[in-house]
């Protein structure tokens, strides 16, 4: 596939999935590809199993759940809440039917769906973990995707052990963190 085609497919599956990092220009798309430890076409597989796992939920109208599907290197992990394990289980069915997914990480919580404004405050909480994430100099921001629910931080990347225990603990010492956990993949250098 020619690299116009690839910026192409990116660009436009990174709009529909809301990912404002990739809409920074052409040049900022190659930078962040490149930067990336997954292959592009793991990437755009990546991209396309949430799309396609948050498309199934909606389908399927599951009543008071809220859940979230991140895909990082084909492994899938749900954050959110359930009011059963009956539930619980039935999103992670919906997650392991998706094309190419090769694990879930079922992270959801028995409980009733978060309010808006705990969304809002996790959102927050991403951001201001992410930012001092770039500021450590002892591992790329770009080798770790943050998901945050319910003040719970997720990790998830192809790191180190040195980079992964680096960026878990600069995560552990933000205000508002309640709690960390990896689903880190090794990278051998």
């Amino acid at each position: 596939m020619k690299f116009s085609h690839f910026a192409a497919a990116l660009l436009s599956v990174s709009l529909l999935s809301g990912c404002a990092p990739l809409v920074v220009g052409g040049a900022g798309i190659g930078v962040l590809v490149t930067e990336d430890r997954r292959t592009p076409a793991t990437y755009l597989m990546d991209e396309e199993i949430e799309l396609t796992a948050g498309y199934r939920l909606m389908e399927a109208k599951l009543e008071k759940v809220h859940a979230n599907f991140t895909s990082y290197n084909r492994r899938v992990l749900m954050t959110g809440e359930a009011p059963t394990e009956a539930l619980k289980a039935r999103v992670a069915e919906i997650a392991r039917e998706v094309k190419n997914v090769r694990e879930v990480m079922n992270e959801i919580a028995l409980a009733s769906p978060t309010s808006l404004v705990s969304r809002s405050n996790d959102a927050m909480l991403t951001v201001r973990v992410k930012a001092r994430l770039f500021d450590d100099r002892r591992f790329s921001a770009n080798h770790i995707k943050v998901v945050t629910e319910n003040g719970v931080v997720y990790l998830l990347g192809i790191v180190t052990a040195e980079e992964g225990a680096a960026a878990a603990e600069v995560a552990s010492k933000t205000s508002g963190v309640t709690r960390v956990v990896t689903g880190y993949e090794p990278h051998k250098k």
